[in-house]
């Protein structure tokens, strides 16, 4: 089977389920990964108000170092997890909401039209991140039914470090993953993230991840678990 792992940000999807990654690629599955923004580019120093500005040559050179090493972070972390196949594009880190949902969801539907995914995984709506809301919306889009699409489950997920910050809105999933044995595989692939990982309390860190996937555990019934959102799904 396809699945295809649609993330607005390098760590984003070992964040919200490096877990279930680990445990669908053993199976035998074939996934594919690809990150929309750059994750970088909002660190830089805010001189101009201008979104227009990340795409200059210029710029991008000043951050040419920090952007290469993200993206072989995340090539690592892919291979602690069994993916061997991504694409990094190069929408605005923490602007996407000033590019059109059409865009968006017109380049979602050329890497489904290459890949032909039969499930979709995105970021969940509820979260305090532009950028994953935007990722959200121009997937389902994207992925709305039709006559030839391969597509039969399009899955959201949590991201620690947003979600929780979506007040008053409480993260209400509904879908539960046993990862009690790829939990070390989903600390492991984080810890290949050196320039996004957190001490702790910080969500993006081990104990917090450890702690959320307990959490999600003690609601399923598992030592560790996962925990998303069907958004739709096609039988």
């Amino acid at each position: 089977m396809k699945i295809l792992v649609i993330a607005a940000h390098p760590d984003d999807e070992v964040l919200g389920m490096g877990g279930t990654i680990k445990k669908l690629s053993t199976s035998g599955n074939e996934i594919k990964t690809i990150f929309l923004s750059t994750g970088i580019l909002a660190r830089r120093p805010f001189e101009s108000r201008v979104s227009d500005n990340i795409y200059t040559k210029k710029f991008l050179s000043q951050v040419d170092r920090k952007l290469k090493n993200l993206r072989r972070e995340a090539k690592d972390a892919a291979k602690v997890l069994g993916v061997d196949q991504i694409d990094f594009l190069d929408f605005p880190d923490n602007e996407m909401d000033t590019v059109s949902n059409l865009q968006i969801a017109k380049t979602i539907e050329n890497e489904i039209f290459k890949f032909k995914p039969t499930i979709v995984y995105m970021p969940t709506k509820y979260d305090v991140n532009v950028d994953h809301q935007a990722v959200y919306n121009a997937t389902v889009t994207a992925t709305r039914p039709h006559k030839n699409s391969k597509i039969k489950q399009v899955i959201s997920f949590e991201i620690p470090s947003s979600t929780e910050w979506f007040f008053p809105v409480e993260y209400s999933p509904n879908i539960f993953v046993d990862i009690s044995k790829e939990i070390k595989s989903k600390f492991l692939a984080l810890k290949k993230y050196k320039s996004e990982i957190r001490e702790f309390p910080h969500p993006r860190s081990i104990d917090a991840l450890e702690a959320i996937a307990r959490r999600w555990g003690s609601v399923s019934g598992f030592q560790y678990a996962e925990a998303f959102s069907l958004v739709r799904k096609l039988e």
